[in-house]
């Protein structure tokens, strides 16, 4: 569990700590130059300032200050992964999971301006320490007098007002430093970052999603949790408990159970991003648990959730479908379409995307494609950066593309650590098949 740790509120406080972050990495950089001077190595500012001291400063102070501080490193890794230093890239994938939680007291204070003085009358238990804690809020575990079990989501006090501060503050490190690659678009991943956060650390918003996303969802395959509005407010996410095992308990079960699981993941997956349009972007494996008794997935967080409109979801079929057919031209028009080319690009780039989305839906072309020998990930890694650097390809594809590459890297690399082997191209066709069959919108 992660360790308590009082949250800087005021804009002032969180700049005043990356400040302190700032000068302790400036020391640092000084004292590796003079090293590395001593040992007759010429020391560069790059290998100066990515040293396992400094990566550790900025790890436990984003940590800390948790909100946007934290969850920029998301958004960087997202765009220009392959282009970071893998140092800069292995911090920012470990923030995920490594927020400090809220002491006592601070969890106190937030339930009594939610609920009131007399909160505590209302349960049976209430367990202070979080069962989880991430970079908007933390998890706690309670139980109503009627003997409901809930999962009760906090926001950290501050967060939603220091957003904007945040996201400048901890770019304006990144870029100081040198540690941002000159390729990536700045400007749009700040403007993008805000954006999404405001809509992360709107609770309301987030309980709009879970409904939505439970009208839609198969029961029989899935489970959501209910929300318990009369407990839920701006800064707290009242919901079920779900009783099911986290899904990485599932990565060493028997076959049959693993490949279940993949094929309810996949399934759910293609039914998000080509049918209802309501994708939860978010792939970390803790927003999924496996509940062994009825063989459901259930699904934990929607702060992420984005929605898709009918014509953007109609060019990504056409994306599927070019991709099911291995059909060139189609690929070059959906990626026109999509925004990873303009027409006035050259022929080159444009035949360099089609071999890259050839490349990445290879799984769609076979009869069973067997994700545990897969080695996918990082030939794709390598193609983007002969476009990146070698060929001199620099658009950053429209935000809502991007989301998609997370949660198709998230899919693939879930289906990897699960070890299976599953008929991709049959799952695909079947979902154009009942588009085609469906009259008007889906």
């Amino acid at each position: 569990m992660s360790q308590e740790r009082t949250l800087p509120k005021s804009r002032q406080s969180r700049l005043w700590q990356m400040g302190k972050l700032a000068g302790g990495m400036v020391s640092g950089a000084i004292s590796e130059s003079v090293k590395l001077a001593r040992q007759g190595d010429k020391p560069s500012m790059r290998k100066a300032f990515l040293t396992p001291d400094n990566m550790r400063r900025i790890g436990d102070r984003l940590s800390e200050m948790r909100g946007a501080a934290m969850k920029i490193g998301q958004l960087i890794s997202m765009e220009g992964g392959e282009l970071l230093p893998p140092e800069l890239s292995a911090l920012l994938e470990r923030l995920r999971e490594n927020a400090h939680s809220m002491p006592l007291g601070e969890v106190a204070a937030v339930l009594k301006t939610a609920w009131g003085e007399n909160w505590q009358t209302q349960f049976t238990h209430f367990s202070f320490t979080p069962i989880a804690a991430a970079s908007i809020g933390q998890v706690h575990e309670a139980t109503l007098k009627d003997g409901r079990k809930l999962a009760i989501k906090l926001q950290y006090p501050g967060v939603k007002q220091s957003i904007d501060s945040d996201v400048d503050n901890v770019a304006t490190l990144l870029s100081w430093l040198n540690l941002l690659p000159k390729e990536m678009d700045v400007e749009s991943l700040l403007k993008e970052a805000k954006h999404q956060l405001h809509l992360e650390a709107d609770y309301r918003h987030e309980a709009r999603m879970l409904a939505l996303f439970a009208q839609q969802a198969d029961p029989r395959f899935y489970q959501i949790p209910t929300i318990l509005d009369a407990l839920s407010c701006d800064t707290v996410l009242a919901m079920d408990y779900l009783e099911g095992i986290p899904v990485k308990e599932v990565f060493d079960a028997q076959r049959a159970i693993r490949e279940q699981v993949g094929e309810h993941y996949l399934a759910l997956a293609l039914k998000e991003v080509f049918v209802t349009g309501v994708v939860q972007t978010d792939p970390n494996f803790a927003n999924y648990r496996y509940e062994p008794d009825s063989k459901r997935l259930q699904l934990l967080d929607f702060g992420a959730t984005r929605e898709y409109a009918t014509q953007r979801r109609d060019t990504l079929k056409l994306l599927l479908r070019g991709s099911l057919e291995a059909d060139r031209d189609q690929l070059n028009q959906a990626s026109t379409q999509l925004g990873y080319v303009i027409q006035d690009d050259p022929e080159a780039f444009k035949q360099g995307m089609v071999n890259l989305l050839m490349l990445v839906s290879t799984p769609l072309r076979e009869p069973v494609y067997d994700f545990s020998r897969s080695n996918l990930a990082q030939e794709m890694k390598d193609m983007v950066l002969d476009l990146r650097v070698d060929q001199g390809y620099s658009r950053v594809p429209p935000t809502d593309i991007l989301y998609l590459h997370r949660k198709l890297g998230g899919l693939y690399m879930m289906l990897k650590a699960l070890k299976v082997k599953l008929p991709v191209r049959e799952l695909c066709q079947a979902i154009l098949a009942d588009d085609e069959n469906t009259p008007g919108d889906t």
